[in-house]
């Protein structure tokens, strides 16, 4: 019988190393760095990892960027993140998403504030709203409702509904109103007005004069104004507007007499045309964010038209913080007053 074995292959660490003397075996030539299109080879048992989802997120950013203001929401939709926001309060959204613009702003935020009518003996008069929860939640100033036998609100769509004051602080010039059988608003975004700055860009939403979604815009004029309101319960505003209510601030009065019963608060400055009417609407960043409340204007006593009735705004208003808005309002949802 013949013996075969010195034609077995030895056994080896890699095939192609030469084991027996008798019988060498001329190694392999190495496993080529590139494939011929001059990629690198890919690792047996390993895919190659794709890379086109991470360029194309980085190319939507940028095209988000390059048209104002949009990079955080696109980035967010795709990955499914989020972004950050302002601080919240139960009820309301944290975060509204816009592109900066004040058209982005308006249609936004312009649903969430309402047109009042508050109605007494002495006659009827007109403020705003802010929409601070789906089923009704309506935050505007006392002097818009104090006095009021009746109160009517008119949303964005024309729709309207009674309303009823649940609690105010006459301290503050805040109330919170409950509208009548409503479900399913769209309730404004509370920001932080601790980060507001001087020279930040804004948006005031209202119904100046009953024009129900009027919107100006400008920017943070000045901080921390001392403005001084009446604190009287059940004192009734003039008809015509809440924006003609008396306030004081830099050692004048304006727009009559606050009374001997007064409050103090530190109110943002803004350069948005504010008129009779916008008391009690929305003060609103470019992140679509309500940062006040806006609550009283300065406007001439003197002059063509102070002496027909019809001077208007001069580009100095002032808006109470939302952040001392929101301190206040578990207090105003369980009808606590002061």
């Amino acid at each position: 019988m013949t013996d075969n074995s010195a034609y077995r292959l030895p056994p080896g660490p890699e095939y192609g190393a030469s084991t027996s003397p008798g019988m060498p075996f001329p190694p392999l030539p190495p496993r080529p760095s590139q494939e011929p299109d001059g990629s690198a080879v890919t690792p047996p048992g390993r895919r190659r990892r794709a890379r086109r989802p991470v360029a194309l997120l980085a190319a939507v950013a940028i095209a988000a960027a390059a048209v104002g203001g949009g990079t955080a929401a696109v980035i967010d939709h795709v990955t499914g993140g989020t972004s950050g926001g302002g601080g919240s309060v139960t009820g309301t959204p944290t975060s509204v998403r816009t592109d900066g613009t004040v058209a982005g702003v308006a249609s936004a935020v312009g649903p969430s504030v309402v047109e009042i009518t508050a109605t007494s003996p002495a006659g009827s008069s007109t403020g705003s709203g802010v929409i601070v929860a789906s089923d009704g939640e309506i935050l505007t100033n006392n002097h818009v409702v104090s006095g009021a036998s009746s109160v009517k609100v008119t949303f964005s769509d024309g729709k309207t509904a009674t309303a009823e004051v649940v609690g105010a602080r006459s301290d503050l010039d805040m109330a919170l109103l409950k509208a009548d059988g409503a479900s399913g608003l769209e309730a404004a975004a509370l920001g932080d007005s601790s980060t507001v700055k001087v020279g930040d860009a804004v948006v005031a939403i209202g119904s100046p004069e009953g024009l129900t979604g009027t919107v100006t815009s400008g920017i943070v004029s000045a901080l921390d104004r001392k403005v001084t309101v009446g604190k009287e319960d059940g004192q009734q505003q003039p008809p015509g507007g809440g924006d003609r209510w008396p306030f004081a601030f830099g050692g004048g009065q304006y727009n009559g007499d606050v009374g001997s019963s007064t409050t103090t608060y530190k109110a943002l400055q803004t350069d948005a045309s504010l008129n009779p009417g916008n008391s009690g609407g929305a003060l609103v960043n470019m992140e679509g964010e309500v940062i006040g409340i806006n609550s009283a204007m300065y406007a001439p006593t003197s002059g063509a038209g102070a002496e027909s009735g019809g001077a208007g705004s001069i580009g100095l208003g002032f808006a109470i913080p939302i952040d001392d808005v929101k301190k206040i309002l578990d207090d105003l949802r369980k009808g606590s007053g002061g």
